[in-house]
């Protein structure tokens, strides 16, 4: 590969052992309270590092793909590019982000269930060629574009559980495989393998069972017409624990040795999107405006501190669900964040709540929690909030993106070093920050839009 971007317009603070992340928060909070409040991220890109190397350790030989939805950031891109992760675009514009830096085709899936013509058009120019597909109105429009594409059946799996809804869900059934395959035929479209998503929110590891066993079943009827399938995709749904993918591994690996053994020839790959960015990303916000009441009923399931006739707090901050908080108004998404100046532990606290810049009865960002009473000008602090929330964002209401302040240990600079990564053009990209910090605005502390 290339390396990174050249345009790119940021850098990576290369912390020595004295320095931490919090050092990091302080300062920049710093600097904001003194240039302008705006909300900002702070990204540990050495925990996406760590994540390579736990996957390495619990799933390898499964090969991560990374969703580019989940954070689009140059940091993030450019570090797991270096690490020789592969990237699942939806997109036209992801699909460029990951090809100027240098990742061949072969290591870029098209995974968007519903693709413009033009997209395709596109995908095929630049040599994209694997991509999914789960109807017969999506197989037609890829023949008619793409010639050369070669196409993962995405399968439905039942991922419901006793605490969720039923949802719609992208996917066909083990029944239209073979009409699919028929149309396939017909059309001179390749089908050489299958793909299924399991939700991180699923509780039930049998799903896996499930869905591997429906792909084997796949497997199976393409070879009656004559398909040579090579690649199953498991998909994402990977929470970021490494509890999680144990259990998970646990469960899917003797399947895997016994329908898609080593000789089959079978490549498996997986979609580890919130696995790797959630847990590197912390956001701070301020608080812009402040609201009292008294007579105002507690919400459900808070208990006041102290006197009945306390008052209650609703805090706007600078950030909200037509920005950073984008995945609240379709997740369920509930967070208690840090108050980053100090207060003692006897300090009394208050039913408050937290609402966007924008005004919009929306923009609501925490309905309750407890907080000791806070000022405009104070900042808070989200912990994992790197997936969903860092890539094309609203406009509303004039909405500026939070700056990007990234920043990495040397022990896991060490660790890229190790593995053989690490290159030229990637050095770069970092410079020094000694253990006592004061940035100012002149320093070389760059940020990403």
């Amino acid at each position: 590969m290339k390396g990174f971007l050249e345009d790119a317009n940021y850098s990576i603070g290369l912390l020595d052992e004295g320095a931490t992340l919090a050092d990091v928060i302080d300062n920049c909070i710093y600097e904001h309270t003194h240039t302008g409040k705006k909300a900002f991220y702070v990204g540990d890109l050495g925990k996406l590092v760590k994540k390579n190397i736990q996957w390495q350790n619990v799933m390898a030989p499964i090969k991560p793909f990374y969703p580019v939805r989940c954070n689009s950031t140059p940091g993030v891109l450019e570090i797991l590019g270096t690490l020789g992760v592969g990237f699942a675009c939806s997109s036209k514009s992801e699909m460029a982000l990951v090809q100027d830096l240098g990742i061949s085709p072969e290591n870029i899936i098209y995974t968007n269930p519903c693709k413009q013509a033009s997209q395709i058009k596109y995908a095929a120019k630049a040599g994209i060629n694997i991509m999914t597909c789960d109807n017969d109105t999506e197989l037609k429009k890829i023949a008619r574009n793409h010639p050369n594409a070669k196409l993962l059946l995405h399968i439905a799996t039942e991922d419901i559980t006793a605490d969720e809804e039923v949802n719609m869900k992208f996917g066909t059934t083990l029944k239209n495989c073979r009409h699919l395959m028929e149309c396939a035929k017909e059309l001179g479209v390749q089908i050489i393998g299958v793909k299924f998503h399991v939700s991180g929110s699923c509780k039930e590891l049998q799903t896996y069972i499930h869905a591997i066993s429906d792909a084997r079943c796949v497997f199976d009827m393409a070879e009656e017409f004559g398909f040579k399938m090579n690649m199953l995709d498991i998909g994402g749904g990977f929470t970021g624990s490494e509890l999680q993918l144990e259990e998970v591994n646990h469960v899917i690996r003797p399947l895997l040795d016994v329908y898609f053994p080593k000789e089959s020839g079978v490549n498996v790959i997986a979609e580890p999107g919130c696995y790797y960015v959630s847990s590197a990303f912390t956001l701070a916000v301020n608080i812009i405006a402040k609201k009292t009441e008294c007579d105002k009923l507690l919400p459900s399931g808070v208990e006041q501190t102290g006197n009945d006739d306390e008052p209650i707090f609703t805090y706007y901050i600078n950030d909200g669900v037509y920005g950073s908080f984008a995945s609240k108004l379709s997740e369920k998404w509930n967070t208690i964040p840090e108050v980053h100046k100090k207060y003692k532990e006897d300090e009394p606290l208050f039913a408050s709540s937290l609402r966007g810049p924008s005004c919009d009865e929306l923009d609501q960002i925490v309905e309750n929690c407890l907080l000791p009473e806070l000022s405009v000008g104070d900042w808070l602090l989200f912990d994992n909030m790197g997936s969903g929330t860092l890539g094309e964002q609203s406009t509303f209401n004039d909405y500026q993106r939070p700056l990007i302040y990234y920043t990495m240990s040397f022990s896991d600079w060490d660790e890229m070093q190790d593995a053989g990564t690490a290159s030229d053009t990637l050095m770069k990209n970092f410079f020094f920050v000694p253990s006592c910090i004061q940035l100012s605005p002149e320093d070389r502390f760059s940020t990403a839009a």
